[in-house]
This record gives structure tokens, sequence and C-alpha cells, in this order.
């Protein structure tokens, strides 16, 4: 199972950065665009959704490499069972609320199906198309939480340190 799921979160990622390939193309093809003018209509709008997919899948691999931000002045005051709880009780409910947000992100890429809405740039791109990626990036992330609560509760979950003091920006 671990490495199943260790496999979704890397392929959620390697898609990301697929998608930040595509960033780089549609950018490249508006400068070229304006630039010889070809009338390419909606690099603007597709390097956006690139953008939007590259964030939202890159999510729970972000998180299982403990590269999220994460505010640990009470957890490196705290030891033992206080630590612990408070690791339980901030893992629950970001569990809670990434099951929410993939809820609505689910809902929202299926009502635009439904719904037929499309872009209102001069790309006329079917909304559910680019909004897919942020529903399947939002139930990677929560697959990711629950984990890292599960593993959490069972005593196994391997605290990742980042080099989160090296970043000086």
């Amino acid at each position: 199972m671990r490495k199943l799921l260790d496999g979704l979160y890397d392929g959620a990622a390697w898609l990301g950065a697929i998608f930040m390939v595509g960033t780089l193309v549609s950018v490249l093809a508006g400068v070229l665009d304006r630039q010889f003018a070809w009338s390419l209509r909606g690099t603007d709008m597709y390097a956006g959704y690139c953008m939007a997919a590259c964030g939202f899948l890159a999510l729970a691999h972000t998180l299982k490499k403990g590269e999220h931000i994460r505010v640990t002045l009470i957890l490196n005051a705290v030891k033992g069972p206080t630590k612990r709880a408070i690791e339980l009780w901030a893992l629950a409910a970001a569990s809670l609320l990434s099951m929410l947000f993939a809820y609505y992100s689910v809902k929202l890429s299926i009502n635009s199906w439904q719904f037929n809405d499309v872009s209102t740039g001069n790309d006329a791109t079917p909304l559910w198309i680019p909004q897919i990626t942020m529903g399947v990036g939002a139930v990677v992330l929560m697959i990711a939480f629950i984990d890292e609560l599960v593993l959490e509760i069972m005593g196994r979950r391997v605290q990742v340190d980042s080099d989160e003091a090296l970043h000086h920006e």
C-alpha cells in the first residue's frame, strides 16, 4: 500500500511538472504570436490553466516531502504527549478541510460540465476540462493528509525536516 500511495503522490507531481512545461509553451506561443501575428487564440488562458494544474497537482507531493509552510513555534516548545496531541489535532483538521476542498472541487467540475460552462476568454474552453486538474489535485492532497493522520495514529509517521531554515527570501 505504501508503494502505491508514494507512486500516486509522485505521479501527480510528475503530471504537475508536465503542466509546468505546458505553461512555458503557452507563454512562449503567446510571445511568438504577438511578434509574428499568428492569431493564436487563448494562449494566456491556457498558460493560466496549466499554472493552476501544476500547483494543484503538486500539493500532495509537497506535503509528503515536508515542504508545506508550517508554523512550528508551538510544536517546538512542547514535547511528548502534548506534541503528539497537537499533531493529531492539526492532521485531523487538515484532513477534514482537505475532504471539503476535494468534494467542492470535484463538484465544481461536475457542475461546469452539466451547465456547459465555457471560459469568458476568446478561447471558449469548456471550464470542466481545466477544473479537473484542480479536483484531482485536491483529492490526492486529501489522500495524503489522511495518510499522514493514519501514520501518526499508528506511530509510524516520519517527520520530514525540510531545509526551511536555509530559505532566506
